[in-house]
């Protein structure tokens, strides 16, 4: 039998629970699309060791949108419930689209503020597997919260959001609803990393 969780949320009392998005095996078509782009041979996880989630979030204006992230499928469970409370936050997504579509380049997903998970690529900045290879990582909101070091900011476009304290819709704040969710999947927020500050980024490793 075929694995799918559904997470429900009722928004006041007496009235239907709406769907907030599902656990699925990535079909055929797109693994096709995936394999020699985001995912090859020797990548650290297996193709079937992944799911496909569907999840509804709104957009920057506040409309409801289904996106599509691709994770290690023993987190899928957690992510669906952590994008659930933000949805139910509002928080606001720009899109969330499989890094595929954008060629397997985190500079194209990133330009496009494109939130995104599975990726086999390496890390930034070095040469081992990124904690995206294993599907253990999300990239949310990613020019409203940029990649920063020292005076390196990915993407470019995020320079306009270095100053956390002018906090604007989409951005990732330390006592916000993004930081709780992720909080209560047990997953680590980079903007809470000292040597930099990866404000997009979210892991169950906490790397």
């Amino acid at each position: 039998m075929t694995m799918m969780w559904w997470i429900f949320l009722t928004s006041a009392i007496g009235a239907e629970p709406t769907s907030l998005g599902r656990a699925e095996p990535i079909p055929a078509e797109m693994r096709e699309k995936m394999i020699g782009v985001t995912w090859r041979e020797g990548c650290p996880v297996s193709l079937d060791d992944l799911s496909l989630l569907r999840i509804p979030h709104h957009d920057m204006d506040g409309q409801v949108q289904e996106g599509l992230l691709i994770v290690a499928s023993t987190h899928a469970e957690a992510i669906l419930q952590a994008f659930a409370a933000m949805h139910d936050a509002g928080f606001p997504i720009r899109q969330m689209r499989p890094a595929h579509e954008f060629g397997g380049s985190d500079d194209a997903s990133m330009a496009a503020d494109n939130t995104s998970a599975f990726n086999c690529r390496a890390v930034t900045g070095g040469s081992g597997f990124s904690q995206h290879s294993y599907g253990h990582a999300i990239d949310i909101n990613t020019i409203e919260n940029p990649y920063v070091r020292g005076s390196k900011v990915l993407p470019p476009e995020g320079s306009a959001y270095t100053d956390r304290a002018d906090v604007r819709p989409g951005m990732i704040t330390a006592d916000g609803p993004v930081v709780a969710a992720f909080r209560a999947a047990g997953w680590k927020w980079g903007g809470h990393w000292r040597s930099l500050k990866d404000y997009q980024h979210f892991s169950a490793t906490g790397y």
